[in-house]
This record gives C-alpha cells, sequence and structure tokens, in this order.
C-alpha cells in the first residue's frame, strides 16, 4: 500500500521489536490496515494462492505470569558500568490500543514509534511530545534503520511486507519462494536493516531480504521474535525463546554458526533488543530488561513496572534507556525511561 510521508524527519540508527504474538484488534473491525493478518477476515482468500500454505504455529507455550507480577514499581539494583542503584523508571508517554512498538532513536534525541492500530509511525521528542512522522503503513510493527540513514518498517497487515519509507518510498520484499510473506505464517515481528540496504526479519523463524528483495530463511528449532545486529554487522542476535541466539554474518548477507549466545533468567521469552557502546546486549522480556555482556555473560536485570516489548537508547547524550511498557488487558502502551550510565552508541537506532 503507498502513501506519503507528511513530516521529514532526520533520523539516526538501526532495530526494532514486536509484541509475542496476536494483540487485540481495534474495537469493531475485522480487516486492515490497523489489523495483523492473522486475525483478518480476508486472510483465507490470500492464503488459499499459498503454493506452500503455512505450518502450524510452532511457538512454545509461554509460562504464566506471576500473580506477584503485579505493575508498580521495582527497586532497580546496580549493575556496573550500566545504572545505579535506586534509579526510577519514568512513565513519558501513554497511548490507547497497540500504538506503540519497535522504537528507534532519531538523531535529535527522541525516538520513533510503529503505530501497529493506527497504521502510523509517530516521533516522540526529547521533551515528550509527539508528531506524526509517516502514515499509511500497513499495520506497521516495528522501524529499523542502517548506517546510510534508509529507514524500513515491517508492515504486519495482510499482504505483509518489508517497506522502506526514507528516502524513498517503496517496497522493499512481499514475498518468498514465490508466495505472499503471509504464506510462512504468523506474525512479522521484528527487522535489522544492513548497510548494504539488506533487511533482516523475524516471522516464526529468521529470515534475510536482499536489497532487490530476494528472501532467504535461516537457522535451526528457532522460536524467534526481537533482532538485532551487531556494530559492525559482523553478527546477528536473535530471541529463542528464552534465550538468544548468535550467528556469523557473511559478506553477501548470509548467516553460518548458529549457536546459543546466552540463557534469559526467569524464564519468559525475549523480544526487542539494542546495544550499548561497550557491546552490552539489552533484551525486553516480562520481567524487564536483560543485560548481557559482550562476553554473553548475564550480567543483571533493570526490573520494569510491567513487561515491555521494546527498547533504545536516545537523550542528548544516548544515555537514556527508553522502553515500550504493554498491557494487553487494558489493550494499553507507554513509553518509560530510565536515566543510565551506559550510552547507546550514535549514528544506531538500536
Amino acid at each position: 500500500m503507498k502513501s506519503r510521508a507528511v513530516l521529514a524527519v532526520v533520523l539516526g540508527g538501526i532495530g526494532g521489536a514486536a509484541a509475542w504474538g496476536q494483540i487485540p484488534n481495534p474495537p469493531g473491525q475485522t480487516s486492515g490496515p490497523g489489523v495483523q493478518a492473522a486475525r483478518d477476515t480476508r486472510e483465507p482468500e490470500v492464503l488459499k494462492t499459498c503454493k506452500v500454505p503455512p505450518a502450524a504455529p510452532a511457538f512454545p507455550r509461554r509460562p504464566p505470569a506471576a500473580a506477584a507480577e503485579t505493575p508498580g514499581p521495582k527497586p532497580v539494583t546496580e549493575i556496573p558500568g550500566v545504572v545505579a542503584a535506586g534509579q526510577q523508571w519514568k512513565e513519558i508517554w501513554q497511548v490507547d490500543g497497540n500504538n506503540a512498538d519497535g522504537i528507534i532513536a532519531s538523531k535529535d534525541g527522541g525516538i520513533l514509534i510503529a503505530q501497529n492500530d493506527k497504521s502510523d509511525v509517530i516521533k516522540l521528542d526529547k521533551d515528550g511530545k509527539t508528531s506524526i512522522a509517516f502514515i499509511g503503513t500497513n499495520t506497521g510493527g516495528a522501524l529499523a534503520m542502517n548506517s546510510k540513514g534508509e529507514l524500513f518498517v515491517n508492515n504486519r497487515g495482510l499482504n505483509a511486507s518489508i517497506e522502506e519509507l526514507a528516502p524513498k518510498r517503496k517496497t522493499v520484499a512481499n514475498k518468498y519462494n514465490g508466495d505472499s510473506l503471509d504464506c510462512i505464517g504468523g506474525v512479522l515481528n521484528d527487522l535489522a536493516a544492513d548497510r548494504k540496504g539488506g533487511v533482516y526479519f523475524t516471522m516464526g523463524g529468521l529470515f534475510y531480504s536482499d536489497p532487490q528483495g530476494k528472501v532467504a530463511k535461516y537457522g535451526e528449532n528457532l522460536f524467534t521474535n526481537g533482532i538485532v545486529l551487531s556494530a559492525d554487522e559482523k553478527h546477528l542476535f536473535v530471541t529463542n525463546g528464552p534465550t538468544v541466539a548468535e550467528f556469523d554474518v557473511q559478506k553477501d548477507g548470509s548467516l553460518t554458526n548458529q549457536r546459543e549466545f546466552v540463557k534469559l533468567q526467569g524464564g519468559f521469552g525475549g523480544d526487542g533488543s539494542t546495544f550499548d557502546t561497550e557491546g552490552r546486549l539489552y533484551v525486553t522480556s516480562n520481567p524487564g530488561v536483560h543485560v548481557i555482556g559482550a562476553d554473553g555473560k548475564y550480567l543483571g536485570l533493570i526490573p520494569t513496572p510491567r513487561g515491555v516489548i521494546s527498547v533504545a537508547f536516545s537523550g542528548p547524550d544516548r544515555k537514556t534507556l527508553y522502553a515500550v511498557s504493554r498491557d494487553n488487558a487494558t489493550n494499553k502502551d507507554w513509553i518509560i525511561a530510565i536515566q543510565t550510565i551506559a550510552q547507546g552508541p550514535k549514528g544506531r537506532g538500536k
């Protein structure tokens, strides 16, 4: 679906994240944009065209939230070099519906936010004010930007696609082996863009679209969600249920040498992710943000008032960690932020 950009925004960065599974549709809405493909009443007609029909969902059961996981402030303990003891998350902005996900940083210290239900991309500036950056995505759910400044969104609506939003608006990929991406099955969750103009994305498994839109699948026994490239783009990290898998990136964008990078603590599946300047990996989940050293050593958890699904460093000095906090029961999203000792790398959105 083609539409126009309504606000020029100076951006920077890479990455994005997405919620695990399906989110309630806007009230009374049965087809998109604004409705994820698997809940669109028109999906059966598209799936009839699949040469290879989607397999049954293979996601592992997510452990139920413990009764003790009630919303409210939780103490933050020190993680050396990352966050000081006693720091607190602050609520910056909130919105009804599934309208905050897949955040990345902008160069001026704000963040860009994908809005699933509204099919917009909005900018939240460093003062907490919002403005519309792009309209008319097809249920856009996560954002990524490469080092050249090319901005991408993953469209989760029927006829799912990877779309470039800037500098030129165009479809990058919407086919896999000749079929619609919908034929893969599941939710087009997260994406990460490389400097060549290719895009890695998760949709049940792990995929790479080269700059010409040719899509290939990688990995074995993966239950993917969040995805992020290392700063040198030599390694790719993807959540795999309660673990994070690592791959080596080849010159042509292909992936090799799958291995387990870290086990997350607490038994919950990981979601969105980002890096700091020291190469530490930050992964969101139900209890908060997990912090992992560059060597794969688990360093600790920054607990959050609610489960979090996406994360990015921003602020004028890149020492503010932003996260999307989601409450499915009330169908609301929050942008929350905490001051850190660690610094996010400039020139990247994730």
